[in-house]
């Protein structure tokens, strides 16, 4: 999988915009990067899991929210998206003989997702929140591995480069809307548990894990 970056992959972190670069607390480890490139099967996989995992909370949310039109429809839009990277995804999978299999989560979407509170409004905002930070690592770290990647694999995760960051915007977009009071004091608190969390040892690799332990 790792190709010496070609003019068409370099400058890869341009193809992030400004607003989600400001989002993230911090930019993901170099460690992570090189991690991720020891463990190209399990990225795959991973991959994969992330898409069918962001096409499942999106749905949940156009179940519980009925109430909501603009919500209802970001994420209908969004599941399908996710649905359809799923597919790009093991068919890339299969094209390289990867047997698709389950493996465990990471403890990224879920040490985020304790923090959620309880009570509406605010449970949905916090929710927001964390789709937003969970698609703006996503896009990312797309960027930070293309330079790496031989021609197809770059070329597939430079539209998702595009696609996540219009997640990332609408799920930020929804939380400032649908929040009964300003957000940036919640925005900060995340950010300092996913910072926290994209930088601490881990011992299995994940798309969404720490560094190496």
């Amino acid at each position: 999988m790792p190709v010496t970056p070609t003019l068409e992959t370099t400058d890869c972190q341009d193809l992030l915009p400004a607003e989600l670069l400001a989002f993230l607390p911090c930019t993901t480890p170099d460690a992570w990067v090189d991690w991720a490139l020891a463990n190209h099967e399990l990225l795959l996989i991973d991959h994969a899991q992330c898409e069918k995992k962001a096409a499942s909370t999106a749905m949940s949310l156009l179940y519980r929210y009925v109430d909501q039109p603009l919500l209802l429809t970001k994420m209908s839009q969004l599941a399908r998206e996710e649905l359809l990277h799923f597919e790009q995804v093991v068919k890339l999978m299969e094209a390289r003989g990867i047997v698709y299999r389950h493996i465990s989560a990471s403890r990224y979407a879920e040490g985020l997702r304790r923090h959620v509170r309880g009570q509406e409004p605010e449970r949905l905002v916090d929710i927001l929140i964390i789709g937003a930070l969970i698609e703006a690592r996503s896009c990312e770290r797309f960027a930070r591995l293309i330079p790496h990647l031989d021609d197809e694999l770059a070329k597939f995760y430079r539209s998702l480069v595009k696609s996540e960051g219009r997640h990332f915007e609408d799920y930020l977009m929804l939380a400032r809307r649908l929040a009964p009071v300003p957000i940036d004091a919640r925005i900060a608190f995340f950010s300092d548990r996913e910072a926290e969390l994209v930088t601490m040892p881990d011992t299995a690799f994940r798309f969404h894990s720490g560094v190496p332990a």
